[in-house]
């Protein structure tokens, strides 16, 4: 009888396991702008990791046009749905802007370490300065990711639009933000990481 009782509470444990929850903190890179809907990239991913057979759930808390710091003062609320691991991408709005670097190295440092502190699993994506901005600003820009990324032993992935930067038939007509197989091209090239991300959770 108590074997018995033993088993259906398993079983009612194992039906209703919550599956892994992965933020994405982001901006219209991951949001999905221009986009038809379920084709952002974070959607895009949940369905590979899924068809791979990972209990996944990308909760995408991404906003176009944030900055660094719009990304830090939203973060609590972003983490209300207890994440089991982060995605970082942010930056790109900030080098579009000519932000001083010194500043998004100081918000992203700020996520990580709250992050930290929450002992969560991240995945840092890197963002590259456009090249209007000077090869000094470049420099600098470009910098604050890696840093970040070894100050804080997060994993880390180098360029969100690895691959598609810089390929007119993978953007849209602003030239900035991916199309369809764009995010497609993102999907492949962060999957990877993704999984390993996953792997210091199962």
């Amino acid at each position: 009888m108590a074997c018995a009782a033993l088993l259906v509470t398993f079983g009612a444990a194992w039906a209703t396991a919550a599956p892994i929850r992965i933020l994405v903190l982001g901006d219209s890179l991951a949001s999905g702008y221009g986009l038809e809907a379920g084709q952002s990239f974070p959607t895009r991913l949940e369905a590979v990791l899924r068809q791979a057979g990972h209990d996944i759930r990308i909760l995408n808390a991404s906003v176009p046009g944030d900055t660094t710091a719009g990304g830090l003062a939203r973060l609590d609320w972003s983490l209300a749905g207890e994440p089991h691991a982060v995605i970082v991408e942010l930056g790109g709005n900030d080098g579009l802007r000519g932000i001083d670097p010194r500043s998004t190295y100081t918000n992203l440092d700020a996520i990580l370490t709250r992050l930290k502190s929450r002992d969560l699993p991240v995945l840092l994506t890197g963002m590259i300065a456009p090249p209007n901005m000077g090869n000094h600003y470049g420099e600098v820009f470009n910098s604050v990711f890696p840093l970040l990324a070894q100050r804080h032993g997060v994993a880390f992935y180098p360029f969100i639009l690895d691959g598609v930067a810089g390929q007119p038939d993978l953007h849209q007509d602003d030239g900035i933000h991916p199309n369809q197989p764009g995010v497609t091209i993102m999907v492949d090239r962060l999957l990877p990481h993704v999984v390993r991300l996953i792997a210091t959770i199962e």
